[in-house]
């Protein structure tokens, strides 16, 4: 008789047959935080922005654009390992999880969309650059992506661990260009924005993705209500927590310190530090 009452899993995602060959063991040198950010003023930037532009302006934006200038303002930050010496990045990629619901029932898959040269992008260039990339991936119309998933999808299970290695071995270790592989140019980038607030959590920490060799993970979570401080006075507030995962062999304290000061200085004064906005009449 067996252990457990089993049935195998089939049509499984993409995403996570790259999951199942990626993660082996816990030990890892990930660091995790939180921020808490007061978000009355983004709200309103965003309700603002979008009267001004007609563009759907997200949290997904506003933090995206944060990170790429926390990015640009800490370039130590922005790197990657190559044979054990930190290499840095000559221009700042973000990329934004993509949730693909379009294979059928119960058969949900995750993709990344970039954003290159992110830090010198007006939000209004990231958010249509962006919902243009999301449209394209969604409508299967990447032809690069979708060749990429077909060549994972023609690796064994068996194999995935080693092939996952292997990929980011050859694609950042030794610098191979291997789009004809369908294997997109530094997919990730240097920071990887996902919003779990999207999903109804106030806040998650998402592990490190060893074969993207992006060091940055960064959660915005659900915008909730709390009290908070103000003049010495408890008032209602609104509170977005974001968690971060980041690469402790090369991001510490100081690096975390200046990405953090810089992503709560835009994101609760984004009149201030974003693109500018005419005052109403």
């Amino acid at each position: 008789m067996a252990h457990l009452d089993l049935e195998l899993k089939k049509n499984v995602s993409s995403f996570r047959k790259i999951a199942i060959g990626t993660w082996q063991t816990a030990y890892d040198p990930t660091v995790y935080g939180t921020l808490s950010v007061r978000m009355e003023k983004a709200i309103e930037y965003m309700k603002r922005f979008r009267e001004v532009h007609g563009i759907h302006l997200t949290v997904t934006h506003l933090v995206t654009k944060a990170v790429a200038e926390a990015l640009k303002r800490c370039p130590d930050a922005n790197a990657v390992l190559r044979f054990n010496k930190i290499y840095l990045r000559k221009g700042v990629t973000i990329s934004v999880l993509v949730v693909q619901t379009d294979q059928g029932d119960g058969k949900v898959d995750l993709t990344a969309a970039k954003i290159a040269q992110c830090e010198d992008k007006s939000l209004k260039q990231i958010a249509e650059e962006l919902q243009a990339t999301v449209d394209k991936v969604r409508q299967r119309k990447d032809a690069a992506l979708e060749k990429g998933k077909g060549t994972i999808g023609a690796i064994p299970f068996l194999f995935m661990n080693g092939f996952l290695k292997l990929l980011g071995f050859l694609m950042y270790t030794l610098n191979i260009d291997l789009s004809f592989l369908g294997m997109p140019k530094d997919a990730f980038g240097g920071a990887t924005v996902t919003n779990v607030g999207s999903l109804g959590l106030d806040v998650a920490y998402v592990p490190l993705v060893p074969y993207t060799n992006t060091p940055i993970f960064v959660a915005p979570g659900a915008i909730v209500e709390e009290p908070v401080v103000d003049n010495g006075q408890v008032v209602p507030g609104k509170i977005m927590r974001i968690g971060a995962s980041f690469d402790h062999r090369f991001i510490d304290g100081f690096h975390a310190s200046v990405l953090s000061k810089t992503v709560k200085e835009l994101l609760e004064n984004p009149f201030e530090k974003l693109d500018p906005l005419p005052p109403r009449e």
